[in-house]
């Protein structure tokens, strides 16, 4: 069957234009529907504040780290046990094909020793590590115990074992949060006392 000629009778503008509006308020629609659960999403106060809160410890341990890098650990350095260029301390366990065999052998460096391709045992990088580790840990023992005696709310957060369930609870408390009990001996005294004053309790 032969389609019909197009002729400019034929074309229908006010449908189409009303065709044209429909499918922009679908798209808008659909736009606007997109676009509210991504702010929901994306701008909830939990979102921000869990992204503040990762800023602020990010530039916090930058601190903590310049505090004990900088400030602590130089100090530390002028002690007679503690060795200058603790990181490069090492133990040469396989020895590598340009190893230096002659009045004072051995590698300078760790850098050269993996370089040649020997097998070294780099205890002075663990005590580095260890020795940082402590020094951050007191930094923020110090910082916490600071931030406790201004504000008269202290971080750290001293628990005790529950001696019914044996779960950590804070050592404030009264009352279990667990199981219920009470800690400061009134169950002792009701199991005590003659099962009809127990039930009058």
């Amino acid at each position: 069957m032969a389609s019909r000629p197009w002729s400019p009778q034929s074309w229908d503008a006010d449908g189409a234009r009303s065709q044209l509006l429909d499918a922009e308020r679908v798209v808008s629609r659909k736009v606007k529907s997109i676009w509210d659960g991504f702010v929901q999403f994306a701008l909830r106060d939990s979102v921000i504040e869990v992204a503040l809160g990762l800023i602020i410890a990010t530039t916090f341990t930058k601190v903590v780290n310049s505090l004990v890098s900088d400030i602590i650990l130089p100090p530390l350095s002028l002690l007679p046990f503690m060795a200058k260029n603790l990181e490069e301390k090492f133990v040469v366990l396989q020895k590598g094909p340009h190893y230096y065999s002659g009045p004072h052998p051995g590698y300078n460096t760790r850098e050269q020793a993996l370089t040649d391709g020997a097998v070294i045992w780099t205890y002075g990088a663990f005590l580095d590590t260890v020795i940082t580790f402590l020094g951050v840990g007191f930094s923020l023992y110090l910082i916490a115990v600071t931030y406790g005696r201004v504000t008269k709310d202290s971080v750290i957060k001293v628990t005790i074992k529950c001696r019914f369930c044996r779960k950590e609870i804070s050592a404030k408390a009264h009352r279990c949060p667990m199981c219920t009990s009470w800690l400061d001996g009134r169950d002792d005294e009701t199991s005590a006392l003659p099962p009809a004053a127990a039930a009058a309790e």
